[in-house]
């Protein structure tokens, strides 16, 4: 048995690129669809509600369009949401990166280590379980907040001042770095600067493998003796992140500009349940529903033209005061100064955190909605 169906990858952004790039070693004839999630990067900061949301409208997107297994190239996602995915999914094989740290236990037992990861990572059970199992009692911990963030947006001079405020107290004291985030194979480099020679342990070497032993079992394995097609998605439309993903996979890659965008053929909307115990769920649905037609035009108008942060401060802005009965403006001068400012008046109370979630949850229906051109 074989199959010429796709491989479905994704990761918060570029990053899972570099599991890609070891995929292509072992598996070169497949075709790929690579979704680069930046609009809700980073994943390390997000809820477990909002992550497995995240998630699963990525994994369904990627079976609609044909997908015969998914790798989830996220440690964050795949520590915390990989069990549930796979028990939704039963009928398609989810293989899932996880920090290397079995890798240390293996071959460099006796050896002080660091492990860097993202605090989503860090505090997933799955992690903790892996930890516990394989501790050396030589091993240091770094929560490294932000930095995929700052790789993801190559900021690198702001990458080099966090990795030297964040490792300077391992400088000389540790013999092997586990990267527990699929960005920081890309600034190796720049970890060595600070702490010296050191050996890295990253998982994608060994998810390669192990993928293509499940396709072979499944009989899945492409039987086409060409160099396949990666198609590349990105949730902001980014043609940098486009250029970048393909300059690093080398330029032996062949690559397609694809119409497989996540807002084809969709007709996503969003509305509020008010049947839900748990008033103010998002659903979704075929049809626009009025109640939150105002909003849909919101974000529509706004994409483009403002920040995320503040293009999601504002739709919260807009749901609390339609939950509260109180007006808020369509017109976002109104509520922001020419310094980027929020006026007098128009302060979001604490917490807001509920409206965060509906406000992203909005944002990205409209997000799959609207249709690229790759």
């Amino acid at each position: 048995m074989s199959s010429n169906k796709p491989i479905g990858i994704f990761d918060s952004g570029i990053g899972g690129a570099t599991v890609l790039k070891e995929i292509l070693k072992v598996l070169p004839n497949e075709e790929y669809i690579y979704y680069s999630d930046s609009f809700n990067n980073p994943y390390g900061d997000k809820s477990d509600y909002r992550l497995f949301t995240i998630c699963d409208d990525i994994v369904k997107f990627l079976i609609e369009k044909g997908c015969k297994a998914i790798v989830i190239a996220c440690n964050t996602a795949s520590c915390k949401e990989a069990d549930s995915l796979r028990s939704k999914y039963d009928s398609i094989p989810i293989i899932a990166i996880e920090p290397a740290y079995k890798m240390v236990y293996d071959f460099a037992k006796e050896e002080p280590t660091l492990i860097l990861a993202t605090r989503g990572t860090i505090e997933s059970g799955k992690f903790k379980k892996l930890f516990n199992k394989y501790d050396n009692n030589k091993t240091s911990i770094v929560v490294c907040s932000g930095l995929a963030d700052l790789i993801e947006n190559e900021e690198m001079d702001k990458v080099k001042e966090y990795l030297k405020n964040n490792l300077k107290d391992y400088v000389g004291k540790v013999k092997n770095v586990v990267l527990g985030c699929t960005h920081y194979p890309l600034i190796q480099d720049e970890i060595k600067e600070v702490l010296g020679d050191v050996k890295f342990f990253n998982g994608a070497p060994s998810l390669a493998n192990h993928l293509k032993t499940v396709l072979s079992s499944h009989g899945l394995l492409n039987d086409i003796n060409t160099e396949g097609i990666i198609h590349f998605i990105d949730s902001c439309n980014s043609p940098v992140k486009k250029e970048r993903f393909y300059n690093y996979l080398g330029v032996n890659v062949i690559k397609k500009d694809s119409n497989l965008s996540p807002y084809e053929n969709r007709d996503y909307s969003f509305y509020i349940d008010r049947e839900s115990p748990n008033f103010g769920d998002i659903g979704y649905s075929d049809g626009y529903n009025d109640l939150h037609e105002d909003t849909k035009e919101i974000v529509k108008q706004l994409y483009d033209k403002v920040d995320r942060n503040k293009l999601l401060y504002y739709v919260s802005l807009y749901l609390q005061g339609f939950e509260s009965g109180t007006e808020v403006s369509e017109n976002i001068e109104d509520v922001y100064d020419e310094d980027g400012n929020v006026k007098d008046g128009w302060e979001l109370p604490d917490p807001i955190d509920d409206h965060e979630e509906e406000a992203l949850d909005i944002i990205n229906s409209y997000v799959r909605n609207k249709k690229y051109i790759q």
